[in-house]
């Protein structure tokens, strides 16, 4: 009886290690007689090995500030805008300077073209051959509206009386004698009358096309057309361009005209064109692309 509780304390030795050697311990401790059901007593994990130097989560670097913003490149703020808009103040007493004088390059008004001088010589030498009387104009210059070099063209061959006188381009009056001789051609063959006179309505006039302010400038703007509202005869009624009753000698003789103006000038417009040269033939020198001409 007094060995007993040596036995057990060798027991409780044998199944602690047991359960620290694992199921070997275990199969050990049944060879020597420790019963299989007794209680075991766990045991703490083995502690992790320490973590190596270079897996160590490095510190957080602290990110890199960007650089200031430039000064000029920085928005004004409200109060310096507000600096900025207010004009400054003269002292008291203090006269405003006056601005600097414009220069005089730059006082041309915006609208204003400058008309360049062309050499008409050739061309007033063959109205000359023509038989007409004219004389030479100071330029003309209206904004944008101008001739450098008109003409005052009071008669054509045979004493043809322009009424009242033209002030046209060298290039229109030409045309416009190169015309005349072939209305008088007509005049005698449709009316048995020679011509007298043209009555005349506008040549050189700044303004818009059909006198509407805000539409193109017309070609009576740079003396490059006139305005013909009737012929004249010496022992006969005058004939105006309104379209006289079909098949009169007066209508005849205004189909032939109003026809052989289509061969020396670049516009022709007349009675049935439009309402606005509903009394008169408009003609013109417009240059147009390809030498295109309008005869209406």
């Amino acid at each position: 009886m007094r060995h007993r509780p040596t036995s057990r304390l060798v027991g409780a030795a044998t199944l602690v290690l047991a359960g620290a050697l694992g199921p070997t311990g275990a199969c050990w401790a049944q060879e020597k007689g420790v019963p299989s059901d007794a209680t075991a007593i766990p045991m703490p994990p083995p502690a992790p090995p320490p973590r190596p130097a270079e897996l160590a989560t490095p510190a957080q670097a602290e990110a890199p500030r960007p650089p200031e913003r430039p000064a000029e490149l920085s928005p004004p703020s409200e109060t310096a805008r507000t600096r900025e808009a207010e004009p400054l103040k003269p002292a008291d007493g203090a006269e405003i300077p006056a601005p600097p004088p414009r220069p005089a390059e730059l006082s041309t008004p915006a609208l204003a073209i400058t008309v360049a001088p062309v050499d008409d010589s050739a061309c007033r030498r063959r109205l000359e051959r023509l038989g007409a009387r004219f004389e030479p104009l100071p330029a003309l210059a209206n904004g944008q509206c101008g001739a450098a070099k008109p003409l005052k063209v009071t008669a054509l061959a045979d004493d043809l009386a322009l009424v009242p006188p033209v002030t046209l381009v060298c290039e229109a009056a030409e045309s416009l004698a190169r015309w005349a001789t072939e209305a008088q051609v007509a005049a005698e063959r449709d009316l048995g009358q020679p011509l007298k006179g043209l009555t005349i309505g506008t040549s050189y006039e700044c303004r818009g096309q059909n006198h509407d302010p805000d539409a193109k400038l017309s070609e009576h703007s740079f003396a490059n057309g006139v305005d013909v509202m009737g012929f004249t005869f010496a022992s006969r009624p005058a004939v105006s361009v309104l379209a006289a009753p079909e098949g009169t000698p007066e209508a005849t003789f205004l189909t032939a005209v109003r026809g052989r103006a289509c061969a020396f000038f670049r516009t022709v417009l007349g009675p049935g064109s439009d309402a606005a040269h509903a009394n008169h033939l408009h003609l013109d020198e417009r240059q147009r692309n390809a030498g295109h001409r309008l005869c209406q």
